[in-house]
């Protein structure tokens, strides 16, 4: 069962990490998400849930307005064809659904089959934002706090820059 934003919440809290959390209506895009308005500071992100064709997962954590090139990215990545991951295989490993796709959803990959790879522009900021495992709200977060967050459930986020070279 995928932990709930409280018990998401709740681990950071444990972790002794600061966020700041805003609520709002539900976006799904990065379009969307721009007409809200939230009064929080540093980058804004978007998430990329993919599957190449080797059948590794990736989570993809970018800067809203970063520009991937999911091509290269595969090369520098050694991966496969990337393709978009389905609704149910996002739900099964990172237990979201799509809209709701974040850093925080590591948390619910126990059995560490996503690999992160984290936009370097995005470590430009010192904090940043992402859904706290529903697109109904915004959390803020330290750069350095969601780096050691993920590394606390055992995964390496790898930070690359994500453009074309």
């Amino acid at each position: 069962m995928p932990l709930t934003r409280q018990e998401l919440f709740s681990a950071l809290a444990d972790l002794g990490i600061k966020t700041e959390t805003v609520d709002h209506s539900a976006v799904f895009t990065v379009a969307e998400s721009d007409k809200v308005e939230i009064p929080l500071p540093g980058a804004h992100t978007k998430n990329l849930f993919l599957k190449d064709d080797k059948g590794a997962l990736f989570l993809v954590i970018a800067n809203a307005e970063t520009r991937v090139d999911l091509k290269a990215l595969s090369k520098r990545l050694g991966a496969g064809r990337f393709s978009f991951g389905k609704p149910e295989l996002l739900m099964e490993t990172l237990g979201v659904t799509p809209g709701s796709v974040t850093a925080f959803a590591v948390i619910n990959d126990t059995a560490n089959r996503v690999k992160i790879v984290v936009d370097e522009a995005l470590m430009a900021d010192e904090t940043l934002n992402c859904h706290p495992l529903e697109n109904t709200a915004t959390t803020n977060i330290a750069c350095d706090d969601l780096l050691r967050f993920i590394r606390t459930t055992g995964h390496e986020p790898r930070v690359m820059v994500l453009t074309a070279a």
